[in-house]
């Protein structure tokens, strides 16, 4: 299987940008836009925002390079569905009137998120493997490679 790690490094930064700028404006609705985006793009990984966004306008305008490597991306859509759950959290304490907790589960997901962009470091992917290890693959049926036909 093919990742194109710009577009994983896309994802990060996007959500990076948009989580510290909710903060800045205090707009517990872009956290639950960020969380809605992570989500659908976990469930859907061809309807993720910020692959689109990517795909259609940064890669083509030479924006961002590709770098496709031989990855499995099932790791990095496990991750992201873990920042997705912890952002729906975040948002429900923000509305719900934690804003202590809400916001320090949006800064976790900052922090991790920019420990993967700047250092290479996924700890959802790491969680994956280890989850592995054990005998547990959390897998969702959109996340199996497309079979193809023998003829």
């Amino acid at each position: 299987m093919k990742v194109d790690q710009s577009a994983l490094k896309f994802n990060q930064a996007s959500i990076i940008l948009l989580l510290v700028l909710a903060f800045l404006l205090n707009a517990t609705w872009l956290v639950a836009f960020v969380a809605v985006v992570m989500l659908v793009g976990t469930l859907w990984p061809e309807a993720g925002l910020f692959k689109q966004i990517y795909a259609r306008w940064i890669r083509p305008a030479g924006l961002i390079k590709p770098n496709v490597v031989d990855d499995d991306p099932r790791p990095h859509l496990f991750a992201q569905g873990l920042g997705g759950i912890f952002l729906v959290l975040s948002a429900a304490a923000l509305w719900l009137g934690v804003p202590i907790v809400g916001w320090s589960l949006s800064a976790m997901v900052i922090l991790l998120a920019s420990l993967n962009l700047f250092l290479g470091f996924c700890l959802g992917c790491f969680i994956y493997y280890q989850l592995g290890r054990i005998g547990v693959k959390p897998a969702l049926p959109s996340w199996q490679p497309a079979r193809t036909k023998k003829s």
